[in-house]
């Protein structure tokens, strides 16, 4: 699935010809969620117990294709009446990040280059929508779109993002586990 850019994506976050074509894990996935390697309720993006966090909710997936939608609130405010873009940002990270979860393996963000193509004001419902375009070897390459209003709204934002497969240890080791 492939959607038209407002710029070119670079060299480092576009599939090179062998990639493979991506293919959901869910099997994995529900180990995952078994053995409690959801996000937690900190998470910035998606915890419930971060106040003025993004608060995002996962309202679906079909394959490797996430959806979900947060509102953004005065404390996201950048310019006046606007979102942050590194909010913004964060959002496409954290939708792209779920994409990468979707393949039944653990992933880190290697590179996120994100497009800006409409203000988005506070009050602004974000649909977000995110999508693999391929692996190879340790590597995912995902895309992802942010929405004003909903999944038929005007485009806000984009994003291209280059993922990295990790071990556990990376996390256990290197943050909390």
């Amino acid at each position: 699935m492939s959607r038209p850019r407002s710029t070119p994506a670079s060299p480092i976050t576009t599939p090179p010809s062998t990639a493979t074509a991506p293919v959901a894990d869910a099997a994995a996935v529900q180990d995952f969620i078994a053995a409690g390697e959801i996000l937690g309720s900190a998470c910035f993006g998606c915890g419930p117990d971060v106040p003025h966090g993004l608060h995002i909710q996962r309202t679906g997936r079909d394959g490797t294709t996430a959806f979900a939608e947060f509102t953004v609130i005065p404390e996201h405010q950048g310019a006046p009446g606007l979102a942050h873009g590194g909010l913004l940002a964060t959002a496409m990270d954290e939708i792209l990040g779920t994409s990468a979860w979707l393949l039944g393996r653990r992933y880190v963000t290697g590179r996120l280059e994100t497009d800006y193509l409409a203000p988005v004001p506070v009050g602004s419902l974000v649909h977000l929508r995110s999508w693999c375009k391929g692996v190879d070897g340790r590597k995912a390459y995902l895309e992802a779109e942010g929405r004003l209003g909903g999944p038929d709204g005007r485009v806000a934002v984009r994003a291209a993002a280059l993922f990295i497969e990790v071990p556990l240890e990376h996390f256990t080791a290197k943050g909390t586990p």
